[in-house]
């Protein structure tokens, strides 16, 4: 669990825990039993294994996407996630930036968007661009000086899921 998270352009604490697939493993139950009444984030394949028990959990339950996982796996399921977790595995990886617009523009999905992983402060305005709400930065990155990124440009040419309407569509 990370202690800080930046959330709808504020800094706050993180009560969410991230159930890594290696942390679960063969213990699966055990360690769900473990975080009961916590709001956890599961491994897609976790959630599409054993969804019925976690949607029965008194915790919220959250799921988290590997880079190569594509959002259409959780389609039917939209509207019983309180937060989906898009996992930078790498910063140049930019397959996450996809997922977040497919999630936001096609899908409709409203629920917290997280980028998880390596993240960094020069991203998060671009990811902010995509539908990305909450930020689980790298532990190396200053909350309080990734938290200005938001605010790096004021305008943008192109369109994107925070300003759907183009500059040249906006001009008086």
């Amino acid at each position: 669990m990370s202690s800080t998270l930046i959330k709808d352009g504020n800094i706050c604490a993180d009560n969410w825990f991230l159930l890594a697939a290696d942390t679960l493993g063969d213990t699966q139950a055990d360690k769900l039993a473990e975080h009961e009444g916590d709001d956890i984030i599961v491994p897609l394949n976790c959630w599409l294994e054993i969804r019925g028990q976690l949607l029965a959990r008194t915790g919220k339950t959250g799921v988290w996407l590997q880079s190569n996982e594509t959002p259409a796996a959780l389609a039917a399921d939209l509207a019983q996630l309180p937060l989906i977790a898009l996992n930078f595995p790498v910063f140049s990886d930019g397959r996450p930036y996809s997922s977040a617009r497919e999630l936001r523009q096609n899908m409709g999905y409203e629920g917290e968007l997280r980028a998880v992983g390596d993240v960094l402060r020069d991203q998060l305005f671009y990811m902010a661009r995509c539908g990305f709400n909450a930020f689980a930065l790298r532990d190396d990155q200053d909350p309080e000086v990734a938290l200005t990124a938001l605010n790096d440009f004021q305008d943008s040419y192109q369109a994107s899921v925070d300003r759907p309407v183009p500059l040249f569509r906006r001009r008086a």
